[in-house]
């Protein structure tokens, strides 16, 4: 069958790869060398599963074998063992099929994370830290690190608008499903009579593109330098370090004031920029690819409300997937790891399902 056949040609590659690692002329050889480990990584899960895979047929075929047989003890044996090592067959099966769709290059890269108020006004811009403050306890668990990049606080702690880039292993992986309409439901603090108010709050997720994945060209660039504004010590304010950029074919406008000196400021810039290219680069070609593809997730529509956070109820419901939690403390902790493995499942049937189409 031709899944096999797909599946013994990558473990014959896999072999034949980890034999040219280990010879001489091509440890010598750092870009090769680098190239073919990069390549034998990225198929070492599915060659795990795979041979997994043939320990446990081989094991089935044994004691269905036992099951013809006149050994009334030994056929009792062998049944039970049967059905469970049909169902972990059936498991196998399903993984290998996630795991020999093309991979999307974006899902190991670093991040941009943009979160913005959006209506409810002073009670949506402190719902927007508390989101900022929930992804910042999630990276610090998975390992990643978060750097600020531009922020406009409100005077009451909240954010108008906070961007951060989120760097480590996976990061786009997992918070790729983050994009869109996040809705609050809470008593706000100024709230007198304990009317629930409703808020929302619009997050995005870039994946960080390296140099090689876009270029900007100059002449599409216009740069405008302006005083830097607010808090922020002494250096602010004194020149015009702040930056804002335009890029004219598409009109996209990035601004930043937080770093020290205007060609730090320039730099951080293009980088969220290119972020912003990068994604609607993406976006174009996915739709190219996929224009009647129905399912919500991972599509970045920030258009679409993707998530309620019921603070009276103590309920996060995810409205793409119907997944309600009763956790809402935990997950406002950065504990998310519930909702991303389900995202991340719920994507991953969408893909097998539109590979079997």
């Amino acid at each position: 069958m031709e899944f096999r056949k797909t599946l013994e040609a990558v473990e014959e590659r896999f072999v034949d790869i980890e034999g040219q690692l280990g010879d001489a002329k091509v440890i010598s050889n750092r870009e090769l060398f680098q190239k073919l480990a990069k390549e034998r990584s990225g198929m070492e899960e599915t060659v795990e599963a795979f041979r997994q895979f043939k320990v446990v047929e081989e094991s089935l075929h044994e004691n269905e074998a036992i099951l013809q047989g006149d050994d009334p003890e030994l056929k009792e044996l062998a049944q039970e063992e049967v059905e469970d090592q049909r169902a972990e067959m059936t498991r196998l099966t399903e993984r290998l099929r996630f795991l020999l769709l093309p991979k999307d290059p974006r899902d190991d890269k670093s991040i941009i994370l943009e979160i913005r108020a959006g209506t409810g006004g002073d009670e949506s811009s402190l719902f927007a830290a508390d989101l900022y403050r929930m992804y910042s306890r999630y990276a610090e668990k998975q390992g990643w690190s978060v750097q600020d990049i531009s922020a406009h606080a409100t005077e009451m702690g909240g954010f108008k608008e906070v961007i951060a880039e989120v760097s480590g292993k996976g990061v786009f992986g997992k918070l790729r499903f983050e994009s869109g309409v996040h809705r609050v439901q809470r008593v706000p603090e100024t709230e007198s009579q304990g009317r629930v108010h409703t808020s929302a709050v619009t997050v995005a997720v870039m994946a960080k593109p390296d140099a090689v994945d876009i270029e900007i060209r100059n002449e599409d660039l216009k740069v405008d330098t302006y005083r830097a504004g607010g808090a922020g010590g002494q250096h602010v304010n004194t020149t015009d370090s702040a930056v804002r950029i335009t890029h004219v074919p598409t009109g996209f406008v990035v601004s930043c004031q937080n770093e020290r000196s205007q060609h730090q400021n320039r730099a951080r810039a293009m980088e969220i920029l290119g972020a912003r290219l990068y994604e609607y680069i993406q976006e174009e070609q996915a739709k190219e690819i996929a224009q009647d593809r129905k399912s919500k997730v991972g599509s970045g529509d920030r258009s679409e409300r993707i998530r309620t956070y019921n603070f009276p109820q103590g309920r996060v419901t995810d409205h793409r997937i119907n997944l309600t939690l009763y956790k809402l403390p935990e997950v406002m902790m950065g504990d998310l790891d519930e909702v991303v493995r389900s995202l991340r499942n719920d994507y991953q049937a969408h893909l097998l399902a539109g590979g079997a189409g």
